[in-house]
């Protein structure tokens, strides 16, 4: 018999290996909606979507960076310990927040000023969560692979982020 509460139990992510990376975003997307359709808090919102991310991919890491001030500070991460406060215009992460934009970065090693919070990073896509323009947070996802983002990943991305700033409260 299954008790009835006021409570929502995520069904398991659908995580199919045959896909190609568009197909595989094209279903994560659905599948996020319907993760934070009920949910109102942000911070369950936010550590669902990075670990949704993280087995959808398997990225060495995945993880959110909150503005505070001109820092950028640790929040909801999956993988490898990290840096837990990045200066303004600092690394990949820093960079994005100061320009307000995506950064692709197919070899870290050569990013002038990268922060190396893990040194099997091999490349790294970050991308800025807004607030009423200004930016709320960053995404920060990190590659053991070289130049493993590309358009497809900041096309889809970007709609995650959209996803994302939706959840703001």
């Amino acid at each position: 018999m299954l008790l009835q509460t006021n409570y929502v139990v995520a069904e398991d992510l659908i995580v199919d290996p045959s896909l190609n990376k568009e197909e595989k975003y094209k279903l994560l997307a659905k599948q996020l909606c319907a993760l934070t359709a009920v949910e109102t808090n942000m911070l369950a919102n936010y550590s669902n979507i990075v670990a949704a991310l993280k087995v959808s991919f398997n990225f060495l890491w995945v993880g959110i960076y909150f503005v505070e001030g001109t820092e950028l500070v640790l929040g909801p991460f999956q993988g490898p310990v990290a840096c837990t406060r990045i200066a303004l215009g600092q690394g990949v992460c820093g960079t994005s927040f100061e320009k307000n934009e995506t950064v692709i970065v197919d070899n870290v090693d050569e990013f002038p000023g990268h922060i190396a919070c893990s040194s099997l990073s091999k490349s790294e896509i970050v991308l800025p969560i807004c607030n009423n323009d200004s930016v709320f947070a960053v995404l920060d996802l990190d590659s053991s692979e070289l130049s493993c983002f590309d358009s497809i990943d900041k096309k889809y991305l970007e709609e995650v982020v959209k996803l994302m700033e939706e959840k703001i409260n």
